[in-house]
């Protein structure tokens, strides 16, 4: 997005490099990456920097507040409440849209954000591929607070084991290996020694967890929960012994609870202006009278499922569990990056840790999404180029 990088990057672009590019991904653990690999990085100035770094402080300090966290008691169903939560949630999630301001200035807009872990090894390595790749110029990083690749895995391992041995430590998932996402699982187990285990494998005696590794049982003392529970309710077919509600003698590096905790129910509680208004629909006796410029949002759901952008006071009349959806003001991306092909929208995720002592997440790194489509899920994208995962350098 600054423009003189962009023209340059865009340039020495080549269809080679690109296949070339993408080929090292498949070949690192001899498995075909699923998901689709932008083409290019995202040049992030300083001050749109500066801008998404304020925006995610004001959600941090709604969302880390005790008014808050008192009233998102109420976010977690009694049926899936686990005991054992942490007092600060380890990762924290915030997705802002790319818009314009009045006068005509870069503005984040939050679109959603989750406590809950994303690709924090996978989101070190794409950037750092990019620059072997591609043009990318010098002063810029995908990491914050000045983290090298070298203390950003430090720092990760410190989250992620607290204080026990890789062997103890298990990455929870529902069968990992089937994931698209399991590239960043591997590059975790590369880089920290801690197994991807799906929760079917899991053996529970007592209060203690096992799992096999290498032949032998060992214990679990630690989780690493990388289980969306949206996805683990509709799985029936998989048998189990353990389930993330069991009273079990573990540690969590991402407690179930806060998944529910920070989450869309946590949009209506802002007020900022990097936050479009939202409003729980249980709570709503009348209807804006322009519902074409709002989105009807579940509270909790899988890879955007379930979200409504042409919303009618039809659909909305007919919704009984209206206490589990939301109402959101449309964000407005602009074509923000310029590519052969026309120009992408880009959403940012900012990633935030927190380790064990600690009570304030930290911003670490980012992961960045560009579409061309009507929204930025893999449905509204297919048969486009450009678009897809890929990171923002942030300038200096």
């Amino acid at each position: 997005m600054i423009g003189l990088f962009r023209k340059k990057y865009n340039e020495l672009f080549s269809e080679e490099k690109y296949k070339a590019f993408v080929a090292q991904f498949d070949e690192l653990y001899n498995r075909k990456v699923e998901f689709r690999i932008a083409e290019s990085p995202v040049f992030i100035s300083r001050d749109l920097k500066e801008r998404l770094i304020e925006a995610g402080n004001d959600i941090l300090k709604t969302v880390l507040s005790q008014q808050y966290l008192k009233a998102s008691d109420n976010a977690i169903p009694s049926n899936l409440f686990v005991k054992g939560e942490n007092k600060t949630p380890h990762f924290i999630a915030i997705d802002f849209a790319i818009c314009k301001d009045a006068d005509g200035n870069f503005l984040p807009q939050l679109i959603e954000l989750q406590a809950f872990a994303s690709l924090f090894f996978w989101q070190d390595l794409l950037p750092r591929k990019y620059a072997e790749h591609f043009y990318v110029p010098q002063g810029f990083s995908h990491l914050f607070n000045g983290y090298t690749t070298e203390t950003y895995r430090d720092r990760m391992r410190q989250v992620l084991l607290g204080t026990h041995a890789p062997e103890n430590v298990v990455l929870l998932e529902i069968e990992p290996e089937k994931q698209k996402t399991w590239i960043d699982f591997w590059e975790t187990q590369t880089h920290t020694g801690i197994t991807p285990v799906c929760i079917s494998k899991v053996i529970k005696e007592g209060r203690q967890l096992y799992y096999m590794r290498n032949g032998n049982k060992t214990a679990i003392k630690r989780i690493y929960n990388r289980i969306i529970f949206d996805e683990l309710l509709q799985r029936d077919d998989l048998k189990r012994d353990y389930n993330l509600t069991d009273d079990v003698n573990v540690e969590w590096a991402g407690h179930p609870n806060w998944f529910f905790r920070i989450s869309k129910f946590s949009l209506p509680f802002f007020k900022s202006k990097y936050v479009p208004q939202s409003f729980f629909l249980k709570d709503m006796k009348d209807y804006p009278s322009d519902l074409e410029n709002y989105v009807l949002k579940p509270l909790f759901s899988f890879a955007g499922s379930g979200v409504v952008i042409d919303v009618t006071s039809e659909i909305l009349n007919g919704i009984t569990d209206r206490e589990n959806y939301i109402l959101q003001s449309k964000v407005e991306y602009v074509p923000a990056l310029e590519t052969p092909t026309g120009p992408a929208k880009v959403e940012v995720r900012l990633l935030y840790v927190c380790a064990d002592a600690e009570q304030t997440p930290e911003l670490i790194i980012n992961l960045t999404r560009l579409s061309k489509g009507a929204m930025i899920g893999v449905s509204h994208n297919k048969n486009r180029d450009w678009v897809g995962g890929t990171s923002s350098l942030l300038e200096i």
